[in-house]
């Protein structure tokens, strides 16, 4: 029996990149896996060919989003991992940055991740009924933050402030759900080779590379496996962490 089985996950953004990842390892460590994409036509067809369940979300949706959660947790009998990787990216210098670009970013990064970590923790905190017959109570919840909400970059203020946010989430969240067997985390990814760091010059691709102390660009898998690792029985006691994955960029 693999380590995830019977338990159910939630993976938001899991079409492609990390998310798409982070749903090929929970499904090989067992869990069956609910993931969302903006298109339920794309999520349905990513999700039949990795063994998962698709759904359609816009995660700036407060209402939505919590609406899909308790769906999941409803037709899946619960819910013991939520994975919140939806996210947008919008850069542009300060004086270049449009209103109507940051309500969306902090719609979508922000208000997103706390709509679907108070409807997974009240999930979570339901006691239910395993395949194997054994009951249980709480579960796994990891946020997705980024080096640039501690480290900060040129372009993408409010990128980094939405991810400064997420970690400061996890943190607070760990605190007030710990007493409910939920544990809440964070992983922090440095430059990770997705399709989003596909369009940039391959000179400032470079750069980020010899910038790590591990001299290359991180892969989607190695954040998955951080996650899968958080999600599992053998991250039992952690819980409050910003994880960075990013090749040593940060001490």
């Amino acid at each position: 029996m693999s380590e995830l089985t019977g338990r159910v996950a939630l993976v938001t953004g899991g079409t492609r990149g990390i998310g798409l990842a982070t749903v090929r390892a929970l499904r090989a460590a067992g869990a069956t896996v609910v993931l969302t994409g903006r298109d339920q036509a794309a999520a349905e067809k990513v999700a039949a060919e990795h063994g998962a369940h698709g759904l359609a979300l816009e995660a700036g949706d407060f209402a939505a989003t919590g609406d899909l959660v308790k769906r999941v947790a409803a037709e899946h009998g619960g819910l013991d991992v939520l994975v919140v990787n939806a996210g947008i990216m919008e850069s542009g210098l300060l004086g270049m940055i449009r209103a109507a670009d940051v309500a969306r970013t902090l719609d979508v990064n922000v208000a997103g991740a706390v709509a679907a970590v108070q409807a997974a923790s009240r999930a979570m905190a339901r006691r239910r009924t395993a395949p194997d017959g054994t009951t249980r109570t709480g579960g796994a919840i990891v946020l997705l933050a980024s080096v640039v909400g501690t480290h900060g970059a040129a372009g993408q203020s409010v990128y980094a402030a939405s991810k400064a946010a997420v970690a400061a989430l996890a943190r607070s969240a760990a605190r007030e759900l710990g007493g409910r067997g939920i544990r809440v985390n964070a992983v922090a990814p440095g430059v990770i080779r997705t399709e989003l760091t596909a369009a940039l010059p391959a000179e400032v691709l470079d750069r980020q590379a010899a910038a790590a102390p591990l001299g290359r660009l991180g892969e989607p898998d190695e954040v998955a496996d951080v996650i899968r690792f958080l999600a599992g029985d053998g991250a039992r006691y952690v819980t409050g962490q910003v994880l960075g994955v990013d090749g040593g960029l940060l001490p």
